[in-house]
């Protein structure tokens, strides 16, 4: 299984909360569409908008934490030729928005980072965002696979596998990432009964009411 399919993996199931930050002129009449999105989504309650006002009002991340974080993202999920990368997908936006909204990431986002930083400068005398692409894939790799990491690496470990997670969740909650699994939503679709070969296998067939009226349909 490849890294993309492998976090489509991570992602299916999972309930996110999809986040477009955007600035409004205050003179500008907004339309539904616009209340929407600078409320954090449609049909929200009084106090999830005051919320999400508050949130996308504060800073988290300081800007070398933002570029760090950027370039694992990337990593993890890198531009191929079936999509755009997490970073053109919006992710680093969409986690210095989670560590706000669910304050429990950010002690283990920012410690992580830290981490990193440390380890990166014992290694290759320099912070990881100033690494060569060489030394920090290197890194990465002493912490991407906890079967194979080292004790020392335990903390690094943690941090990789929660950035992972939060990563897959971004990506394909984003209209990249929806797009990417072909996600079409609530749609009108055909549905051409249960396959032949499954049928036969239980010796079961429909009848012609059930072909005619419930399975096939004028393409």
């Amino acid at each position: 299984m490849d890294r993309r399919k492998y976090l489509k993996t991570l992602a299916v199931g999972t309930v996110a909360t999809g986040v477009l930050l955007q600035s409004c002129e205050p003179e500008k009449k907004q339309t539904p569409v616009d209340d929407a999105t600078a409320n954090g989504g449609p049909d929200r309650q009084p106090n999830e908008i005051a919320q999400f006002k508050k949130i996308s009002s504060e800073t988290f991340f300081d800007a070398h934490e933002m570029a760090t974080l950027t370039v694992l993202v990337d990593i993890i999920i890198p531009k191929d030729e079936v999509s755009g990368s997490a970073t053109e997908a919006g992710v680093p936006a969409f986690l210095e928005f989670i560590v706000k909204d669910m304050p429990r990431h950010q002690t283990p986002m920012r410690g992580g980072l830290r981490w990193l930083d440390l380890q990166c400068a014992k290694q290759f005398n320099a912070a990881f965002v100033l690494c060569t692409a060489a030394q920090q894939i290197a890194m990465v790799d002493q912490i991407a696979f906890p079967e194979l990491a080292k004790p020392e690496m335990t903390q690094g470990v943690s941090f990789f596998n929660l950035l992972r997670d939060l990563t897959a969740t971004g990506f394909y909650t984003s209209k990249i990432g929806l797009k990417d699994v072909d996600y079409r939503g609530n749609t009108p679709n055909q549905w051409d009964g249960v396959p032949q070969e499954v049928l036969d296998q239980y010796g079961l067939k429909y009848d012609e009411r059930t072909l005619k009226e419930s399975v096939k349909f004028d393409s």
